[in-house]
């Protein structure tokens, strides 16, 4: 046989980072890429050009990064996620590749101030809070530590609306952050599939007689690739994350067009571009539901085929894919993956069943991010039906494997067959995406030793039951790149002044600055620190709300998605309570406050819009109320996003995570908050009690019920009307509020919100109100010795490096994908 030898293409030289050659570079890429003399370039040409010249140097390590997982054979891991909330990049790259100063040096030669341009980059709104963060900060740790990875998701062109206040309400706008390109990505032509929906399933006998099914769909659209890097600390290694656009496979009917009829001939252009056109459509309506679906299939199957064509590019068969890859799906959005590598393994590759579903539960893991219900998706059997009719076979005949083994080999009650079910029939028959996942995957990971817990005895009780073996925690983790060095310069520096540059590769060494944490220097510059970086807060909310703020205020701020679990309402009653004390006792010595909140909710969640508008409300009350004289301040920031987080984070004293316990999987907007030197008040949920044993007891303010508390009260029957009545300041906040104090506009505006607080009060605000409003007052209490303060916050400095997401993903890596 005959070979054709390949050229062997010798590496390019390694690029120099000298200010002088990189400015050389930026003007070159301004003038031939974006075609622009320096003396007219406008502030977002000079950023262009910059990505371009730091991409430069991201492509020769991840080329290299990925040449060497061909050559080794590594093992890769996919993380498959609704939401990638990356936020900005340019710092976070320049960061990483340790080219800051250079960069800055090389713009500043040009007249050009790098935080200027890098204030500029549009938000990539691919995500909604916790879970997209979550998954970004992951993809730069599996680069940081070495794990061959890709991650997939779904390129939205407006993803998360933008957030606008009008009287105080919420309104939703299109976030247009791809609306002038985006020069991190790059199309990949090569890598497009077509993704199914609807039709019919055929049966056929292939010519071994072999039974097989044909799904042939009755709708067909185009998933297109677009890679964006992901590097890792010292640009060790840089990853992909891949994000499908959906595009038509004929993108206009020329017949309609010719006919006249120019709008129907883009229908199909519309159908295949509103797949990936917004991040979670609003699903209270039929279609809006259909939308969600046709998203998680859409971007899973893309992905999965994508998948399936790499391994086959480097390996005979599909005998080795457990060992060749992991796939972890980042809750039950891409739990439809589950379904659809059995169907490709049989309907496309010509795998038996048995084989096809023990390679697919050996390959998927599976991240659990929470304990409601609603959360965890099902869909209508009609509906998933109609739309993957051969899923919907898939998934029966999985079931029956399932409830089968569990009947006849574990000897399940009537009652437990109906909990492990794939289909849920105490209404009308429903697909439980959660059940799927679990099933079809070898590892079940909760997201905090509590959760993990609480998962084993609640909504995967009796699947625990069943593979007793699969559940395991896997606390989240944030990383100290973009958390702490990137957002919060001032303090990264006293640190390494402090203790030397060790933390900067292992997070856990920070625990070194324990011994400085009562020494009055240290503590003196800790503060100062602190202090500029709630002037730049303070200038932030000037410019964009024109509310002023004293820097030397107490700030305390909950920012995160707003929802009745996370109690942004028990926040802003105790607010209301405070307020009243502070104009009915003015010879107190009241510890100025400062109350911010920032978080978005979903379109179609009334009560959590209700709140926002409470907050504007009582804000507008308070701030312009002279008998509170400053001491007391709330303010509501819009269009919470990344970016926003990275100057309120640095800057708080006091951080509310006050969930109802049992409700928070995790969390890790508490981490950033601990990593950043704010003290935590909060409830025992989530992370939150393992932040309390990493930082200890006296560095940390614990409140409330606990989640087995929590159950108890509510299965005892909550009587929360004898809890308000008992307590003056709950019952009086609950009725200035409920009278229209707050809303002379509408008096019966929040009529309804309180009274469910009377009524059954499920999120347990009336119960923890009265251990809230004492912790508040022991937090004043730690205020007003400031040394105290200090001590305990640089102790949460000090004590959150185990919360790194760097060893999140090796435990990850060594206990679930055995990668890297």
């Amino acid at each position: 046989m005959n070979t054709v030898s390949k050229p062997i293409i010798p590496s390019p030289a390694p690029r120099s980072s000298k200010p002088e050659i990189l400015a050389e570079e930026i003007i070159e890429r301004l003038t031939y890429r974006i075609g622009k003399d320096a003396k007219v370039a406008k502030p977002h040409d000079w950023l262009t050009a910059t990505i371009l010249v730091v991409r430069d140097r991201i492509i020769d390590k991840w080329m290299a990064s990925t040449r060497e997982v061909y050559a080794t054979g590594a093992k890769r891991v996919y993380y498959l996620s609704l939401e990638f909330l990356i936020g900005r990049l340019m710092r976070d790259a320049v960061s990483n590749l340790g080219l800051m100063e250079e960069v800055r040096d090389a713009l500043a030669s040009l007249g050009v101030d790098v935080n200027v341009i890098a204030g500029l980059e549009p938000d990539a709104a691919l995500g909604n809070g916790g879970l997209g963060r979550l998954a970004a900060c992951f993809m730069e740790s599996m680069a940081t530590v070495d794990v061959p990875a890709y991650g997939y998701g779904i390129r939205y062109v407006h993803g998360l609306f933008r957030q606008q206040m009008a009287d105080g309400w919420q309104v939703e706008l299109p976030e247009n952050w791809l609306a002038h390109g985006n020069p991190w990505e790059f199309e990949r032509r090569e890598s497009s599939y077509e993704i199914g929906f609807g039709g019919a399933v055929e049966f056929v006998t292939t010519h071994d007689d072999q039974p097989r099914y044909v799904w042939k769909p009755a709708e067909r659209v185009i998933a297109a690739a677009f890679d964006t890097p992901a590097v890792g600390w010292r640009g060790k290694r840089v990853n992909t994350l891949r994000l499908w656009s959906a595009q038509p496979i004929d993108p206009i009917l020329l017949d309609a067009f010719n006919a006249g009829d120019h709008i129907g001939a883009l229908r199909e252009s519309n159908k295949a571009e509103s797949l990936t056109r917004v991040l979670y459509p609003a699903d209270a309506t039929p279609a809006g539901q259909e939308l969600r679906l046709r998203q998680e299939f859409f971007f899973s199957s893309a992905s999965l085929q994508d998948i399936l064509r790499r391994h086959l590019q480097q390996y005979d068969d599909f005998t080795s894919l457990p060992d060749k890859v992991a796939i972890q799906l980042n809750d039950t959005h891409p739990a439809v993956s589950v379904a659809e590598l059995v169907r490709l393994l049989c309907d496309v590759h010509g795998m038996d069943f048995d084989q096809a579903w023990e390679i697919t539960r050996h390959t998927f893991s599976y991240t659990n991010h929470t304990l409601l219900p609603e959360a965890l998706e099902s869909w209508a059997v009609p509906l998933f039906e109609r739309l993957l009719p051969r899923h919907m076979q898939i998934i029966y005949a999985i079931n029956a494997k399932i409830l089968i083994d569990a009947r006849k080999g574990k000897n399940f009650s009537d009652g437990e067959i109906r909990s492990i079910s794939l289909i849920d029939e105490s209404g009308d028959r429903r697909v439980r995406m959660g059940n799927l996942a679990f099933v079809g995957s070898h590892s079940i990971n909760g997201v905090s030793a509590l959760h993990t817990d609480l998962m084993k005895v609640t909504v995967f009780a009796d699947l625990h039951k069943l593979y007793p073996d699969r559940i395991n925690n896997k606390t989240n983790g944030i990383t100290p790149r973009r958390w702490l060095q990137q957002c919060n310069p001032g303090l990264t520096g006293l640190i390494r002044e402090a203790i030397g540059d060790e933390f900067l590769d292992d997070a856990e060494k920070l625990r070194a600055l324990d011994v400085h944490s009562s020494d009055p220097a240290f503590q003196q510059k800790f503060a100062a620190i602190k202090r500029a970086n709630k002037v730049a807060l303070s200038n932030l909310v000037a410019s964009r709300m024109g509310v002023k703020l004293d820097p030397s205020a107490m700030f305390d701020i909950q920012i995160k998605r707003i929802h009745e679990y996370k109690r942004q309402l028990l926040n802003i009653i105790e607010a209301v309570a405070l307020y009243d004390q502070i104009r009915s006792h003015p010879e107190l010595d009241w510890v100025p406050r400062v109350k911010l909140f920032a978080g978005k909710a979903a379109p179609s969640y009334y009560n959590a819009k209700l709140i926002i508008k409470l907050i504007n409300d009582v804000s507008r009350t308070i701030n312009n109320d002279p008998s509170v004289r400053g001491l007391l301040k709330i303010v509501f920031v819009p269009n919470y996003n990344v970016s926003l987080a990275e100057v309120m984070v640095p800057a708080a004293d006091l951080s509310e995570q006050i969930s109802t316990a049992g409700m928070e999987a995790s969390g890790t907007g508490n981490m950033k908050f601990g990593l950043n030197g704010a003290l935590t008040i909060g409830t025992l949920d989530g992370a939150n009690v393992e932040m309390r044993d990493n930082v200890g007891e006296d560095n940390i303010v614990i409140f409330g019920l606990k989640a087995d508390e929590v159950s108890k009260v509510r299965s005892d029957g909550h009587n929360p009307r004898a809890i308000i009545e008992g307590s003056r300041e709950l019952a009086q906040a609950l009725a200035a509020i409920s009278s229209g104090v707050f809303s002379p506009d509408d008096r019966n505006r929040y009529t309804a919100l309180i009274d469910g607080i009377y009524s059954h009060d499920w999120f347990m605000v009336a119960a923890d109100f009265d251990a809230y409003a004492q912790a508040q007052r022991e937090v004043d209490q730690i205020w007003t010795n400031q040394s105290a303060w200090y001590t305990k916050t640089i102790n949460n400095t000090a004590r959150m490096g185990w919360f790194s997401s760097d060893r999140t993903i090796r435990q990850y890596a060594d206990e679930i994908w055995r990668a890297g």
